[in-house]
C-alpha cells in the first residue's frame, strides 16, 4: 500500500511555491522580499532588481514599479540583493528572470562593473536592460539609464554648505557609500565641486553602506580622529541621521552642519526638524514607473529606450541661502520620492 497521502489543495499550493522559491519569481502571492510576481496571462513580463529590499529608497522604487505595472497591464517580478553590494545575488536574479521570460529588466546595480557580464548575457537574449538610479560602468553596458544626476545632487548640497558656512574655515567629514559604486563617487565628487574643495580638505572619510548604524559609528570614529569637524557630507539620509545621533551624544548637534542626498519622507522630515540642514531630493518612484513603461513599449512595438533620462533633483531646506536655488520642506514632504 502506498504511504503517500493526498495533501489538501492549500498545502499543495504551498508546496508548489516552495519548489520554485529559489527562482524568487513566483505566482504564489507576495513574498517576503525575495521576489513577487503577478500572473496576468499574456501580459508583458518585467523584472525589477534593487540593491536591497529594506532601504526605504528601494521600497519606494518597488512601489512605483508595481503601480506602473498595474496601470500598464504588465506582470512584475522583483528581487533584491541580501545587502548593498551583493553582486552575486543580483547576477542570480538576472539569470532567473531571463529564464522566466521577462521582456525587460530594471536594475539598480550593487557593483557597477561586476554586474556587466550578466547584463550582457541578458541583452544577448533580447532582454531590454535599464539601469535605475545607479549607472553601470561603462554606462553603455545597458540599453538606457533612468536616474538622478548624482553629480548635480552632490553639487547642490556642496554649494549650499559653502554658502551656509559664510566664510568660516570648513573641517569636512565625508560619510560615503562603498568603494566601486558609481553613485557614491558621483555624489562625493559633486559635493566637493559645489563646495570648492578637494579630498585634501576632507579631514575624515568613512564608508557607511548608506546604513544608519554604520553612519553613527563612522561619525564617532571621525570625531575621535578630528574633533573639530564642522561640516558633514553624507551619502544618504540614514547615514546622516546616524551622524546626527553621534553628534548629539557629544553635544555637538547644534554646531555641525549636516548635508545629504535622497529626499525621502523621513529624511525630509529630519530637515524640517533641524537634524539635517539640507538634502538633494530625487525621485525613485518616477525612475521605476518610467522604466516599466519603457519595457512595455519595447514589447509592443520593438522601440528600445536609449541613453540617459534625468529624473530630476531638488535642493530641500528651510534655511535658504543666497545664490542657491532651493525649495522648503513643505514642498519636499509633498513630493518626497514621488
Amino acid at each position: 500500500m502506498s504511504r503517500i497521502s493526498r495533501l489538501p489543495s492549500p498545502l499543495l499550493r504551498a508546496a508548489a511555491c516552495t519548489g520554485v522559491a529559489a527562482l524568487a519569481l513566483t505566482a504564489c502571492g507576495s513574498g517576503s522580499g525575495s521576489g513577487t510576481a503577478s500572473t496576468e496571462s499574456g501580459s508583458v513580463k518585467v523584472g525589477l532588481i534593487t540593491k536591497t529590499d529594506t532601504n526605504p529608497f528601494f521600497v519606494k522604487m518597488k512601489e512605483g514599479a508595481e503601480k506602473a505595472a498595474k496601470e500598464n497591464g504588465a506582470q512584475l517580478s522583483t528581487a533584491a540583493g541580501k545587502f548593498d553590494g551583493d553582486n552575486a545575488g543580483q547576477v542570480t536574479a538576472i539569470e532567473n528572470m531571463v529564464a522566466a521570460g521577462v521582456k525587460g529588466i530594471l536594475i539598480t546595480p550593487s557593483d557597477s562593473k561586476a554586474i556587466v557580464p550578466a547584463i550582457q548575457k541578458a541583452r544577448a537574449k533580447g532582454v531590454l536592460v535599464i539601469a535605475l538610479d545607479t549607472p553601470t560602468e561603462p554606462e553603455s553596458a545597458v540599453d538606457a539609464l533612468f536616474a538622478t544626476d548624482n553629480l548635480k545632487a552632490g553639487q547642490l548640497i556642496g554649494e549650499y554648505a559653502k554658502a551656509a558656512m559664510k566664510g568660516k574655515t570648513a573641517k569636512i567629514a565625508a560619510l560615503d557609500l562603498a568603494p566601486g559604486v558609481s553613485v557614491g563617487v558621483q555624489r562625493h565628487n559633486g559635493f566637493l565641486k559645489g563646495f570648492g574643495a578637494t579630498d585634501k580638505d576632507v579631514v575624515c572619510a568613512q564608508d557607511t553602506g548608506g546604513d544608519q548604524a554604520k553612519g553613527q559609528t563612522a561619525m564617532e570614529n571621525c570625531l575621535q580622529k578630528a574633533p573639530g569637524i564642522n561640516v558633514v557630507y553624507t551619502i544618504n539620509e540614514p547615514a546622516a541621521l546616524g551622524a546626527y545621533t553621534a553628534l548629539k551624544a557629544k553635544g555637538r548637534e547644534k554646531d555641525v552642519l549636516i548635508v545629504s542626498v535622497d529626499g525621502g519622507c523621513t529624511g525630509t522630515q529630519a530637515v524640517k526638524d533641524g537634524k539635517i540642514a539640507a538634502t538633494s531630493q530625487q525621485y525613485p518612484l518616477k525612475m521605476a514607473a518610467e522604466g516599466v513603461k519603457a519595457v512595455v513599449t519595447y514589447a509592443k512595438d520593438g522601440k528600445k529606450a536609449s541613453g540617459y533620462t534625468d529624473t530630476g533633483v531638488t535642493l530641500i531646506t528651510d534655511k535658504a541661502q543666497d545664490g542657491v536655488t532651493s525649495k522648503d520642506t513643505a514642498y519636499g514632504l509633498e513630493n518626497c520620492w514621488g
